[in-house]
């Protein structure tokens, strides 16, 4: 470095001094840089009502006419949707019938069954909760 003067301090020095280090430009090839560029970041708050919720369960009603019925029943049972049943429109032997195999389809994925009607029953799978007690007011109802 070289001298300080005053000056020099305020740019009215006509001497110039150069303690410059002459810098020779390296031949080595440079990497080229990756620039990211950022989003910009959006907090929206406000949902769609009629957008598909993630997690939401789904009740499906189904009035089996077939016993074959019991099929697509059971894959909504598979899919750990809850259904219900009316058997109104069908005769108590493939009703028994279906109620049968979608007892062991609830057993095997561990949900419930229950009746909830003279003919409706109510099947679940594990990630619905059933609370309260209608056997009492559907033998009220139906003697």
């Amino acid at each position: 470095m070289g001298k300080f003067s005053m000056s020099r301090f305020f740019g009215i020095d006509d001497d110039y001094e150069t303690d410059e280090q002459q810098v020779e430009p390296s031949q080595e090839p440079t990497e080229p840089q990756s620039v990211v560029a950022k989003r910009p970041r959006h907090d929206n708050k406000v949902v769609s009502i009629n957008a598909p919720r993630p997690g939401v369960n789904k009740i499906s009603l189904y009035e089996p006419r077939l016993y074959s019925d019991v099929q697509e029943i059971a894959s909504q049972l598979l899919a750990n949707q809850a259904v219900i049943v009316n058997f109104s429109r069908i005769d108590d032997a493939t009703a028994r019938r279906i109620v049968d195999f979608l007892t062991g389809t609830v057993y095997a994925i561990d949900g419930d069954i229950e009746r909830i009607g003279n003919p409706i029953f109510l099947c679940t799978p594990h990630n619905f909760e059933i609370s309260g007690d209608l056997s009492a007011s559907i033998n009220e109802t139906f003697k």
